[in-house]
């Protein structure tokens, strides 16, 4: 634990936020108080909605005015109000002396600049210093960050960069004028779990070199254990419950502080389970759901599928490399069972789904549904055999058509296969938007008037409207909140107990892959690297892959916080090989009848 001194940095007293909205006014932060020590770190947790990231606008003035006005409170940095500053005393303070972080690099950071133009821009509004220097400054705060070949990178534009990059840049970007308070709203959620690791680390290292203090919103528990000394959770725009890491996460007083931790799938939880069960959820009265055993009968098998994507250049699209996104797959799932595909960003698990539903072309290999491969259908018949296969995108409010209300988004898919009654199709849509927890009045709404959750709704029953015997989840609940989280993934293991549908799981949370799993395969490179029952991977791996992906996850105990020295892992090499690669022949050691681990390393 970080000792703290006694210096009050921050101090926010009875601060209220408000929006004018169409249906009136909305209080988002309601008399909120809290302080923040010197050399602290401060966790704010809640659901979304629940006036996390309007508190951390409110302490910047950064609330659009209007609609939105801080009413009353006071918030005092060093002594000084800061809801009585002028918009010219806020520019000098904001990146200065309190930087934010903000959840998504990709639209915080400006798309047509260098990331290190960004962060020299940023240094010589602030500080008093050459064009020269603020470029060094630039370059060492990149080598701070840990981004390698800080020189390359420095001269490269944001969507060259992955997410894991991205969000050290706006990490190197809050640091590089030494802010005394360093806000950092949701900068995990969307990282894979080797990626949030070695984030985390980061942050606390350089707390301790930078000597700044850091208020940490987020709605993920573990990374609250792993990072946080005091807590504040908050519901509804009000703070319900404070205390330190210990006493909020060890002994929880407040209804929704004990909801809010027990939706929380914690590794280990399924140890002694054979088969997928619901997660309970306090406070709740969810349907009970016998664990899942399935079918010892096969659905789907796929055989050494291979999807490569050519990199071409120049006017004429000359090749220069291939991109073998997915190479030599093979695997099969059980009727009424969940086989689970995990692994970072870029190792192919998207592309695998993809690849299955022909979304993406395969280079080669055999997709067989019912012994009929999919692969070979043309056109037509792939159309007619489509509805046996439907997929969850990770992002609903992409997948969605925003111009469409939610119960025509349902209705298209009957209508495109045939249902030509307009009665038989109203009642099946209602039916759906019942079974889902939605409700007929939902299905005149848009995607933009659902919340998160809703919307994933409406997903899953736009996936359901064709009866389908495969639906393929892809990171369907990696970007909600836990406890909207708890109540989907119970939702698809009722309709999987009630339909006996099967399930291809594409996740990188490996707390979540064991509530759900059967069967997990472990993918890097593009391959599989171990295969496997769902107590097989995670009791007993075998690969150096599937241990470092299991010792990143973070406990939501905070007597375990992993050391610094733990989250250092091995960086993804490059997927591209040259043309005229010839990738090795599959060969795997059998450890048990279930069990199989790639003979070589793939390069890890």
């Amino acid at each position: 634990m970080v000792s703290t001194q006694d210096k009050l940095l921050l101090d926010i007293q009875e601060i209220e936020t408000e929006f004018s909205t169409p249906t009136g006014v909305n209080k988002a932060v309601d008399k909120v108080s809290l302080n923040l020590k010197k050399g602290e770190t401060l966790a704010i947790v809640g659901e979304s909605g629940s006036g996390k990231s309007v508190t951390a606008l409110s302490i910047l003035k950064l609330i659009p005015e209007p609609p939105g006005k801080i009413k009353g409170g006071s918030i005092s940095f060093n002594g000084k109000l800061l809801n009585k500053c002028s918009d010219k005393e806020m520019r000098s303070i904001r990146g200065n002396d309190i930087s934010i972080i903000f959840q998504e690099p990709m639209t915080a950071l400006n798309p047509v600049l260098t990331v290190g133009s960004q962060i020299t821009e940023t240094v010589m509004r602030h500080q008093n210093i050459s064009l020269k220097l603020a470029k060094k400054r630039a370059l060492d705060m990149l080598e701070l960050v840990k981004v390698p070949e800080p020189m390359r990178r420095a001269n490269q534009y944001p969507h060259q960069l992955s997410g894991g990059m991205r969000q050290r840049i706006m990490i190197a970007i809050a640091l590089a004028c030494d802010p005394q308070i360093l806000i950092a709203d949701e900068p995990t959620t969307a990282l894979d779990v080797t990626i949030q690791a070695e984030i985390l680390s980061l942050l606390n290292s350089l707390k301790k070199k930078t000597d700044c203090s850091i208020i940490f919103i987020t709605h993920d528990m573990a990374v609250v254990s792993q990072i946080a000394d005091r807590v504040v959770v908050m519901f509804e725009g009000k703070k319900v419950e404070e205390g330190t890491v210990f006493d909020i996460l060890e002994k929880p007083k407040h209804p929704y502080t004990k909801a809010l931790l027990s939706a929380v799938p914690k590794l280990g939880d399924m140890k002694n389970k054979p088969y997928p069960e619901a997660i309970p959820v306090a406070g709740t009265n969810s349907k009970k759901i016998k664990p899942l055993k399935g079918l010892n009968e096969k659905l789907l098998d796929v055989k050494n599928l291979t999807t490569i994507f050519p990199i071409s250049t120049g006017i004429l699209g000359k090749v220069v490399a291939n991109v073998r996104a997915v190479e030599d797959v093979s695997f099969s799932i059980n009727k009424g069972q969940t086989f689970s595909l995990v692994g970072e960003s870029g190792c192919g698990k998207s592309t695998v789904g993809r690849s299955i539903l022909r979304l993406e072309k395969p280079a080669n290999g055999k997709v067989l549904l019912d012994k009929k491969d999919y692969l070979q259908l043309n056109k037509d018949e792939l159309k007619k055999h489509r509805s046996n296969m439907q997929m969850v995108f990770q992002d609903p409010f992409a997948s969605l058509n925003p111009r469409q209300k939610a119960g025509s988004i349902v209705d298209e898919m009957l209508k495109v296969h045939g249902y030509k009654d307009r009665d038989e199709r109203y009642e099946i849509v209602s039916e759906l938007f019942l079974r889902v927890g939605l409700n007929s009045q939902h299905m005149s709404n848009y995607p933009h008037e659902f919340s998160g959750g809703q919307r994933q709704r409406v997903a899953i029953a736009r996936a359901l409207a064709l009866n389908p015997k495969l639906v393929i989840l892809d990171e369907a609940v990696s970007a909600l909140d836990v406890s909207v989280q708890a109540s989907v993934l119970n939702l698809l293991m009722e309709l999987q107990s009630d339909y006996q549908l099967s399930y291809l799981f594409i996740s990188h949370d490996m707390a979540v892959v064991e509530r759900v799993s059967h069967y997990i395969g472990v993918m890097y490179l593009g391959r599989i690297v171990e295969i496997g029952s769902r107590q097989t991977i995670l009791n007993n791996p075998c690969h150096p892959y599937t241990k470092a992906l299991l010792s990143a996850v973070p406990s939501t105990d905070p007597r375990k916080r992993k050391m610094d020295s733990e989250m250092r892992f091995r960086k993804i090499v490059s997927p591209i090989h040259p043309v005229g690669y010839k990738p090795p022949t599959s060969e795997y050691k059998r450890l048990s009848k279930e069990h199989l681990v790639l003979k070589t390393d793939v390069g890890y």
